[in-house]
């Protein structure tokens, strides 16, 4: 379903990221559009008006996105055609280019009109686990009916049927530091560690450098953050002991700082390919120090179909807004329990965007960013949260948003209102992401004024700085990075000229008041049972679901994961795994430190089989060892047989003999006579 296009008048809003100057033209499920140089896929769907994106995997609900980078969760789409078709990626990662292909997925026959919606209006039959109380009987159904609709079920997109023709490489290297993330804090480490000539690694998944410095306003140095990280990553570019990997993504660290990394060199321009460039490169990097600068991941509120859409999370529409000049929607609502969502409103309303009203769950909070908001024309309603929302179009689209008046501890809607929107910006806090730092062992604290986990120890040589390790200021985030990276200078003994006269920058910010945690909004009626609050959007799990695991005893947090499927699948848990805990803790009565903390797996973003293998394909997928004499055993009709990765002949075959035959014959032979066995096979199976 396309609808009005959501491109803002030019400069209204910054954008930052895009060249209206240089038009693209791309294809959505076979629809031609045009989009701008700086494009994502996502952002240039906005832009024409293309709210939908595709259909959730358990319910096929419609869906739209909702995040702005590797939190998306719903906008999961299959990009190029024949052999050059990838499955699952996430639109707001897909960098747009001229004649682009994309597609939607987990549909049938179209986007609009999915027969398979009929399983939300069967959602009640459908609860968490029910698979494993309704495909054990009859016993025989399981071969003839329950695994072949479970196979043909599973997954989202459909990968290739043909051999994919691009090539990709693997790179080994080490360096003293790696920094994974390249916004302020991973700048200012890598700045901090290239000072005393350690050789520095920068890498982030991200096409520019600087995080989401230009999504806030402090400055640093008398510079907006955005400007004083292009100049930094400028200075390290020069330096010749730092090596910046741009599209990078830090897939995975294991044992003794082994860190695995995907470097997408040509995904955003096919024509590299033909230039001879591999599409993507696997880096393994062996690093003396790993900084981790991966920053934060908004969560969202969990309320009455808060997966319709046109619910975003609040820092994804002002990133639209601020590098694409998108707007969601012509009117929207801002619902949040912290300061930050404020400034997204702000945005909104200096791009010429309605903000029909600011929703905040506190019911008392005072900020020079709540004052700001107020001066700009925008109404706050304090102590109110999300009942729900109308929609029309099969849910496809937002016409109102329901509002209740809300008191913590108090579990029921008293009186509702309604106002008309087309959008909603949500904002619950931001999670560190400590997915890196927990693949191999890390551990990690709660955070009381987070309202989430953070970085706590690690036996490998790792440290945490910025938002990862829960700085949500620009202060904070450059005073951890610099100190992150003095301290790798100090624990590999090397000297930096500036360490003991470094003089941080001045850092002007807006001071923020504390966050109030919400994870359930009270809804009316059936509503409220948590059916439609979603908390694991990618997999469709409910608090209902997570409420009902409680129920039926899985009582470890490791069993209600894998009973729900909640924070599974290429999402792992990025928005879903500290709302999920949430719910368990007020359906149990626990804090949320007791209920602990689910498993992150590698990768932190999924990748291709193609990069895994790299060159490892077709004959070079097992390359065959042969021994000195191989040739000779070809001459004499030798028929081979693997013995670990080399081939020994199992028989000599003559003319229109048989395996058999020639094996009894050659028995024969040596009972009577004499054998020779060609063993230099042995002891070298590895």
């Amino acid at each position: 379903m396309a609808g009005k296009p959501h491109r803002v008048a030019q400069g209204l809003a910054r954008e930052r990221l895009i060249d209206r100057a240089r038009v693209l033209r791309f294809t959505f499920d076979g629809r031609a559009m045009n989009g701008f140089a700086g494009d994502t896929l996502a952002s240039a769907l906005l832009a024409n008006g293309q709210r939908l994106m595709g259909r959730s995997f358990k319910y096929h609900r419609p869906r739209s996105v909702m995040g702005l980078g590797a939190e998306e969760m719903n906008a999961l789409v299959g990009v190029g055609s024949a052999e050059r078709h990838e499955p699952n990626l996430r639109a707001t990662q897909v960098e747009l280019h001229d004649g682009l292909v994309a597609s939607s997925q987990n549909r049938w026959p179209t986007l609009a009109f999915d027969v398979g919606g009929v399983s939300g209006r069967l959602s009640r039959v459908f609860p968490a686990g029910f698979y494993y109380k309704t495909f054990m009987w009859p016993q025989a159904f399981w071969k003839s009916l329950y695994e072949p609709m479970i196979r043909r079920a599973a997954g989202l997109g459909r990968a290739a049927k043909v051999p994919d023709p691009d090539s990709y490489e693997h790179i080994s290297v080490d360096c003293d530091v790696l920094v994974a993330g390249g916004g302020v804090a991973g700048l200012a480490a890598a700045e901090a560690a290239s000072a005393g000539g350690l050789r520095v690694i920068v890498a982030d998944e991200n096409a520019r450098f600087g995080g989401v410095a230009d999504l806030d306003d402090a400055t640093i140095g008398g510079l907006s953050q955005i400007d004083w990280a292009e100049k930094k990553a400028a200075e390290l570019a020069r330096a010749e002991n730092v090596h910046l990997l741009a599209r990078t993504m830090v897939a995975g660290h294991f044992h003794h700082n082994h860190v695995l990394m995907v470097e997408r060199v040509a995904d955003h321009d096919p024509s590299l390919l033909a230039k001879g460039a591999p599409r993507q490169r696997l880096w393994r990097v062996r690093a003396r120090q790993v900084i981790l600068a991966t920053g934060a991941i908004e969560r969202p509120i969990s309320f009455a179909n808060n997966d319709r859409p046109g619910v975003m999370l609040a820092s994804a529409v002002r990133g639209f807004i601020a590098r694409y000049g998108v707007s969601p929607g012509e009117a929207g609502v801002v619902f949040t329990n912290n300061d930050d969502a404020y400034r997204t409103a702000i945005a909104l309303m200096r791009a010429g965007v309605r903000v029909q009203q600011i929703i905040d769950v506190r019911t008392q909070a005072e900020s020079a960013l709540i004052d700001e908001a107020r001066k700009a024309g925008a109404e706050i309603v304090m102590g109110a949260a999300l009942s729900g929302v109308e929609t029309h179009g099969g849910g496809q689209s937002i016409e109102a948003a329901r509002i209740a008046p809300y008191r913590k501890g108090r579990g029921r809607v008293v009186s509702e209102t309604k106002i008309a929107c087309d959008f909603i910006a949500v904002s619950g806090g931001f999670n560190p992401a400590v997915h890196l730092w927990c693949h191999n062992g890390g551990k990690v604290k709660f955070d009381e004024a987070l309202q989430s986990f953070r970085p706590e120890r690690h036996f490998d040589k790792m440290q945490a700085a910025g938002a990862a390790n829960g700085a949500m200021d620009a202060l904070s985030c450059i005073t951890q990075g610099y100190a992150a990276g003095e301290a790798a200078l100090k624990l590999l003994r090397a000297k930096s000229p500036a360490s003991k006269h470094r003089a941080l920058p001045l850092v002007e910010q807006k001071a923020q008041a504390p966050l109030e945690a919400l994870w359930f909004s009270p809804a009316t009626g059936s509503s409220n049972e948590g059916t439609k609050h979603f908390i694991d959007f990618q997999n469709d799990v409910t608090a209902a679901d997570l409420e009902l695991a409680q129920r039926e005893g899985y009582e470890s947090v490791e069993h209600t994961k894998r009973y729900t499927t909640l924070g599974m699948a290429t999402d792992q848990g990025k928005t879903s795994n500290v709302n999920g805990l949430g719910v368990l803790a007020e359906a149990t009565g626990k804090a949320i430190p007791e209920i602990g903390i689910t498993t992150f797996r590698p990768p932190y973003t999924p990748m291709a089989f193609g990069v895994i293998a790299g060159a490892l394909r077709n004959a070079l997928f097992i390359p065959v060892r042969r021994t000195a004499i191989y040739d000779w055993h070809v001459a004499q009709g030798g028929d081979f047989e693997p013995v670990g990765l080399w081939r020994r002949p199992y028989c000599y075959r003559s003319k229109d003999e048989s395996r058999a035959e020639a094996i009894n014959r050659e028995i024969l032979a040596v009972r009577n006579g004499v054998g020779l066995l060609d063993a230099s096979t042995l002891g070298k199976i590895e």
